[in-house]
């Protein structure tokens, strides 16, 4: 085959961007559970190299602002690695365009409306189902052992069981920086204390905002999904593959796929459905109904102004002489910030590449016509929310 995709079924972004491919049906391996040794090595060593020379692309060019993932990269023809889900569902309707219609539509208020979908499931949705493992699954899931037999090929013998427990201890470290941070105190009955979510001081505790935000997506996406095939309509797009890779973590998740299978059942068998090709085949129109008002809204409301007040962190921080951006600066304490959510304050680190996902989604709303931009706002009537605000800010050092 010609492509490979070197990810783990861990990863939102390794479902999504494989839920794009089968969708392009486009052929491909999964790397490195599907390779041998000396070729997931190959790949490994590639993939480190180019990102130290910065040459892996990003179609159709790489932004100053963005920052290379750990997974998942597509592989082209054992040379050329792409990365980035959302971009490379612009590359596959370029290069390798749907049968039944492309990834990213061909209107233009369609295609905000799903690129605005797609990035806010990566971005803020991203933490909503790492919550979701970690915290409301703690005691449940095995994502370590799942990581360790995926990336056997390059384990050595006898290392799967401390790789295991060594991922699961770095996701948990990780989580106030993925905006999960327990209440100071916060303990779990049998769980031992390296898997623990943890508090960090001077971090509001985010639990119950993640947890309210993640029922509330649900909530949203449940009766779309209980009335038609897709989130935009008879067929797969791009704003579906954001969904299903972020919710579809959760599938194996036990604690948190039980949740969801109670809370939005026609969105529990929609995640099944795709997890299993079932999206391959879906072919008719797209349109922009009043079933979408009440995700949009809610993005509005949580997705919007998070990204505005990181954007203008990162234009304080900048202005105050700050380089270091993202978890290098979380770890050193550098480039935080203090913000509200959804009525619940908490603290981050300014993130470069929410920097340039947000500037894009400005551009793209300016970019349409009024007629484009009016049929958006009968869906979202917020939708001006969309050119530079003066976000609320907590301006407490």
């Amino acid at each position: 085959m010609r492509y490979a995709v070197w990810g783990s079924e861990l990863s939102p972004y390794t479902l999504k961007l494989r839920a794009l491919l089968m969708a392009a049906a486009v052929p491909h391996r999964n790397l490195p559970e599907g390779g041998t040794r000396g070729e997931s090595l190959r790949v490994q060593w590639r993939i480190a190299r180019g990102k130290r020379r910065r040459t892996i692309e990003r179609w159709p060019g790489l932004d100053p602002l963005d920052e290379y993932p750990l997974v998942p990269f597509l592989i082209e023809d054992d040379r050329r690695v792409l990365y980035d889900s959302s971009a490379l569902a612009g590359w596959l309707d370029r290069f390798h365009r749907p049968r039944r219609g492309p990834l990213l539509p061909d209107d233009a208020a369609l295609a905000f409306v799903a690129r605005l979908i797609d990035e806010a499931f990566d971005e803020l949705g991203l933490y909503l189902v790492h919550h979701a493992r970690w915290v409301v699954s703690a005691t449940t899931n095995d994502a370590g052992i799942r990581l360790a037999r995926e990336f056997a090929p390059l384990l050595p013998p006898g290392t799967r069981r401390a790789f295991a427990r060594r991922f699961a201890q770095r996701q948990v470290r990780r989580l106030p920086y993925l905006f999960s941070s327990a209440p100071a105190g916060y303990a779990v009955v049998g769980l031992p204390a390296a898997l623990v979510p943890p508090a960090r001081a001077g971090f509001p505790p985010t639990h119950a905002l993640l947890q309210e935000l993640w029922d509330a997506a649900l909530a949203a996406i449940e009766p779309v999904l209980a009335q038609q095939p897709f989130l935009l309509g008879a067929r797969f797009t791009l704003a579906d593959a954001s969904v299903y890779g972020q919710l579809g973590m959760n599938l194996k998740d036990p604690t948190a796929a039980e949740h969801m299978r109670r809370a939005a059942p026609a969105t529990f068998r929609w995640l099944c459905g795709v997890r299993d090709g079932a999206h391959a085949g879906g072919a008719g129109g797209l349109a922009l109904t009043e079933r979408l008002r009440p995700l949009l809204e809610l993005l509005d409301r949580s997705f919007a102004p998070l990204m505005a007040q990181n954007e203008a962190a990162y234009t304080r921080a900048r202005a105050a002489g700050e380089t270091r951006f993202n978890e290098a600066a979380f770890d050193r304490g550098r480039a935080l910030y203090d913000g509200m959510l959804f009525g619940h304050p908490f603290r981050s680190v300014a993130k470069t590449f929410q920097v340039r996902v947000w500037r894009d989604l400005r551009a793209a709303w300016t970019a349409l016509d009024d007629r484009d931009r009016d049929r958006v706002r009968k869906v979202m009537p917020s939708a001006p929310a969309l050119t530079p605000l003066d976000p609320v800010l907590d301006e407490r050092p």
